[in-house]
């Protein structure tokens, strides 16, 4: 049985885990039904019928390649973001460890890349794990040291999941380019709320995932520079160009092409909305609630992004509160939220436990309000004054 929490004053859910995931855009949803029902042909199969869904996901191609600046040949379909950070490393590593057995990642990648070198390492990979500093942001100058003769591949995140901060990825790029190492991103909270030009800025692989920017569940692509050798990560047919295997996901890619252009039609608007609507959050926050620490850097981050550490109480009370309240939130990563452990990026930040485990995330969406915005403040304010006063840390 579904429950839906709506908040007393305002009589509606205030949805603020957008970094977690997005509700699929009803112009999404209506260019994704007809491959369900009326157009349902096996794209690979030769006879007229299945030419509609193989044009459709022709076209969900181009529309990917649009958008980052690469060529439709270098689009690959895939299950979702962690498929891709998966493909992207595992089969770098199994095409050149003749080359080299070095790659380099930063201490607050996703999980995706994160456990995907931990399985790498058992297999003979060597990896660093490079320093960012309070912000959040890449140790440029470290990460240009741990480069070996032995280094194929640096891969960092374009925006962190957590805190939102965004790296400085053409710089990034460039180093790559100059040294002759490949470098992957996982664009999984970037693409769709800031510009990607794969050409431009040196990136060779980048990972996407259409549930972030108001797109299906279960679809996302991994984009390949022309040139680089990967094998096959799904074996059993020809699909994706002989290197994943399985009848393709028609409606979900038409869903993932309409949700990429429909992002990118209005991102520089939105950003701006999304961005007066975030400083809005943080000037109240505080404001009105003394003893709390910004976690990511306070300009060069996501546009919907707002992480906050709030002293001397425990995050996982603080959701809990909010959800009586009606607002949706987390305080981190989705994929972890089960795990009683502070956050490893926090911790990576410098964070010392007890603060880290005090954090909260707020993202903010398309129908995110400034009345939204003032109800979160205000929520927040008496969750931590009512915490607090039940807490034997707070002297306040």
């Amino acid at each position: 049985m579904y429950r839906t929490y709506l908040n007393k004053t305002m009589g509606k859910m205030i949805y603020l885990d957008n970094a977690a995931t997005t509700k699929t855009a009803p112009e999404v949803v209506q260019a994704m039904l007809p491959y369900f029902s009326e157009y349902y042909g096996n794209p690979s199969s030769i006879y007229d019928f299945a030419g509609k869904s193989k044009e459709a996901i022709t076209k969900g191609r181009e529309q990917i390649a649009e958008v980052l600046g690469a060529k439709k040949e270098e689009i690959y379909f895939t299950a979702g973001g962690s498929e891709s950070d998966n493909w992207a490393l595992k089969a770098t590593f199994e095409a050149y460890k003749a080359k080299g057995n070095h790659i380099i990642t930063t201490k607050i990648e996703h999980h995706a890349i994160l456990h995907t070198c931990e399985y790498l390492e058992k297999r003979g990979a060597k990896i660093t794990y490079v320093d960012v500093d309070e912000n959040g942001i890449v140790k440029l100058d470290e990460l240009e040291k741990a480069i070996t003769p032995e280094t194929i591949l640096i891969s960092v995140m374009f925006a962190n999941n957590e805190v939102g901060t965004i790296m400085p990825i053409a710089e990034i790029g460039k180093v790559c380019k100059e040294k002759g190492v490949f470098f992957h991103t996982d664009a999984v909270q970037a693409v769709g709320h800031v510009p990607i030009d794969v050409k431009a800025m040196n990136i060779d692989m980048l990972s996407l995932s259409a549930h972030k920017f108001h797109g299906p569940k279960g679809v996302g692509a991994l984009y390949v520079r022309r040139g680089i050798r990967l094998p096959s990560h799904i074996m059993g047919g020809a699909q994706e160009r002989g290197r994943r295997a399985g009848t393709e996901n028609t409606a979900g890619i038409v869903g993932l092409g309409a949700a990429i252009e429909l992002a990118c039609s209005n991102m520089e608007e939105n950003a701006r909305r999304m961005t007066a609507l975030r400083n809005r959050l943080m000037e109240g926050i505080e404001r009105e609630i003394p003893y709390v620490k910004l976690n990511g850097h306070r300009t060069e981050r996501l546009p919907n992004n707002v992480n906050y550490s709030i002293k001397f109480i425990e995050g996982e009370s603080i959701l809990l509160m909010l959800d009586m309240n009606g607002i949706a939130a987390s305080s981190g990563s989705a994929c972890t939220s089960g795990s009683l452990d502070p956050s490893h990026v926090l911790l990576a930040l410098g964070l010392p436990h007890e603060i880290a485990h005090g954090s909260v995330r707020l993202t903010l969406g398309d129908d995110t309000t400034e009345e939204d915005v003032d109800y979160v403040i205000e929520v927040l304010k008496k969750t931590a004054e009512r915490l607090r006063a039940m807490s034997p840390l707070y002297k306040g």
